[in-house]
C-alpha cells in the first residue's frame, strides 16, 4: 500500500507554473486564503525574483536548498513541458505530484504520458492526474477550490475523475448535508495513481469512513481485480462505497474517450460489480451526497426494511408509502397496542390511524407531533421513523424533535420538501436543518431521494450480514 503521508500532510508544496494572470494565480491563491500554515514555493523561470501574493517566485524547484524539502507539488505548466518539470521535482526529491494540464492521452498525445510515466518511476516520484484538481484535505488547509471550507473536517471521502464533480459534491457535503470531507481526490487521467491506490488508503484511515467514487473508466483488467477485493474490503469494514458510474449511452462514451482518454465499460458489467462487492450505485450527484448523508447521520439501521411514516395530508402519505414501496421499503401496518396509543392524544377527526400516519391539521400542535414520534417508535414491527416537515421550521418544533428524540431507540428521519420560494422561510429551514444535523437526524429534500438512499443503506446491512453468516 502507498504511504500517502507526504501527500495528505506534506511538510511544504510548490506550485510551478504561476504567473501574474488570473488564471496562473488560482492555485495560489487557493493555499493562501485556505489558510495554508506550512511554507509554500511557487516556481516559473520567467518571473524569477517577482512576488506575488507576497511569496518570491523561484526559477526552478532546484533553487531550493536540500534542507528544506518540498512533499507535494502542483503543476500548472503545459503538457509538452511536464516530462521537463517532473525531472527537476525528482532531483530535488518531491515525493508527490499533481499534473493539473490536461492535453495528454484525452487528445491522443499518449506520447507525452509515456515521457512522464518514464521520468516519475525513475525518480518515484507519484502522480495524480493529468488533467485534474488533485486533492482537498481540510484538516490540513490543502484545498483546490476557492469555495470550498477548511474549518471543518469529517469522516466523507471521495475519489472523483472530474475536477469539476469532486468540488461540487464537496461543496454540497459542507454547506446543504452536513456530511464533512476528510479526503476529496480529483485523479483526471490516471496515468499513475488509480482508485485501488486510494481506496486500499481507506481502508485503515481512520479519518475516512464513507467513500464517494465518480467512475468514468478502469485502465486495466489487473487494476479492475484489485478493485473489487479492496471494494470488498471496505464494504466489510463497515466503510460504504458510493458508486457512481457514468457512460451508459453512445454520447457519454465519447465524451469519456475525450475527457480522461478512457473507455467507459459496460453498465452491466459494474452492477454485477456492485452485487460482488457490496458497493451502492447511484445515478447522479443528488443521490450521491444525499447517500452519503444517510450514512453520516443513521448510525444503525436495522435489517428489515419497515418503516412508520407521519405527514401533514392524506395524498402526501399515498405519495410516501408508494415511492417508499417501489424502492424495496415496506410501510406495515400498526400494532394494535399502537392504534390504541393514537386515540388517546390525536383528535379523530380529519385523521386516520394507519401507516402512513396521517396526522392533518394536527400536524401542527407540537404536543401530538412529539408523542407521534415516540409513539411510532415503539411499535415492534417498525424499524425507522420517517417524518415529512413542510412548514414550521421553528424554534417550538426544534425542541419538540430534540425531545422526542432523546426518547427514542430507532432512526429519525426528516423529509422536508420545499413548498414556497420565501427567503424568510429558506433561512429557518437551513437553521432547522442543520440543527438537526447536530442530532445525527439526516433531513432529505425529497420522498424519492429519502427512499432511494433508505433502500441502499438497507442493502448495505444486508449484503454484510449474508457474508458474515
Amino acid at each position: 500500500m502507498t504511504d500517502f503521508e507526504k501527500l495528505f500532510n506534506p511538510r511544504s508544496v510548490g506550485i510551478i507554473g504561476v504567473n501574474e494572470k488570473r488564471t496562473g494565480r488560482y492555485w495560489v491563491n487557493c493555499f493562501t486564503q485556505s489558510g495554508f500554515d506550512k511554507p509554500l514555493y511557487l516556481f516559473n523561470p520567467y518571473l524569477k525574483g517577482e512576488l506575488i501574493e507576497g511569496l518570491p517566485v523561484y526559477g526552478s524547484v532546484l533553487e531550493i536548498p536540500d534542507d528544506k524539502p518540498i512533499d507535494y507539488v502542483i503543476v500548472a505548466v503545459p503538457a509538452r513541458i511536464c516530462p521537463t518539470v517532473l525531472e527537476e521535482c525528482g532531483k530535488k526529491g518531491v515525493a508527490f505530484a499533481t499534473i493539473f494540464a490536461s492535453g495528454f492521452s484525452e487528445v491522443g498525445n499518449r506520447h507525452l504520458e509515456i515521457e512522464v510515466l518514464e521520468v516519475v518511476k525513475r525518480y518515484n516520484i507519484r502522480v495524480i492526474g493529468p488533467n485534474c484538481m488533485g486533492i482537498f484535505v481540510p484538516k490540513n488547509k490543502i484545498t483546490f477550490s476557492l469555495g470550498l471550507l477548511t474549518n471543518e473536517s469529517g469522516n466523507f471521502s471521495g475519489v472523483f475523475q472530474s475536477g469539476g464533480l469532486a468540488i461540487y459534491i464537496a461543496a454540497k457535503g459542507q454547506s446543504i448535508y452536513g456530511t464533512f470531507p476528510s479526503k476529496i481526490l480529483s485523479i483526471g487521467n490516471q496515468i499513475d495513481l488509480n482508485f485501488v491506490d486510494f481506496l486500499e488508503y481507506f481502508v485503515e484511515d481512520d479519518e475516512t469512513n464513507i467513500i464517494a467514487l465518480y467512475v468514468e473508466n478502469i485502465k486495466s483488467k489487473t487494476i479492475g481485480q484489485k478493485f473489487l477485493k479492496v471494494v470488498k474490503e471496505l464494504t466489510m469494514k463497515g466503510k460504504p462505497v458510493i458508486l457512481w458510474k457514468v457512460g451508459s449511452g453512445e454520447a457519454t462514451r465519447e465524451t469519456i474517450i475525450s475527457h480522461t482518454g478512457g473507455l467507459a465499460g459496460s453498465l452491466q458489467i459494474w452492477e454485477a460489480v456492485a452485487k460482488q462487492t457490496g458497493a451502492l450505485m447511484v445515478k447522479d450527484s443528488n443521490e450521491l451526497i444525499n447517500l452519503a448523508m444517510a450514512f453520516q447521520h443513521i448510525s444503525s439501521m436495522p435489517l428489515n426494511r419497515n418503516m412508520g411514516i407521519t405527514t401533514g395530508g392524506g395524498g402526501a402519505s399515498i405519495e410516501t408509502a408508494d415511492t417508499f414501496e417501489r424502492h424495496n421499503l415496506k410501510v406495515p401496518k400498526l400494532a394494535p397496542e399502537t392504534i390504541e396509543k393514537f386515540g388517546t392524544f390525536v383528535p379523530d377527526v380529519n385523521t386516520i390511524f394507519r401507516n402512513p400516519l396521517d396526522l392533518g391539521g394536527s400536524m401542527g400542535n407540537p404536543e401530538i407531533f412529539y408523542k407521534t414520534l415516540i409513539t411510532l417508535d415503539s411499535d415492534p414491527s417498525i424499524s425507522a421513523v420517517i417524518f415529512i416537515k413542510t412548514y414550521d421550521f421553528n424554534h417550538v418544533f426544534l425542541e419538540t424533535i430534540k425531545r422526542a428524540y432523546k426518547e427514542m431507540k430507532k432512526p429519525l428521519i426528516c423529509i422536508a420538501y420545499k413548498i414556497v420560494d420565501d427567503t424568510s422561510d429558506y433561512a429557518n429551514k437551513v437553521h432547522f436543518k442543520r440543527e438537526l444535523f447536530k442530532l445525527k437526524i439526516p433531513v432529505f429534500e425529497s420522498v424519492d431521494l429519502a427512499a432511494k438512499a433508505l433502500d441502499k443503506l438497507c442493502s448495505f446491512r444486508e449484503f454484510q450480514s449474508k457474508q458474515d453468516s
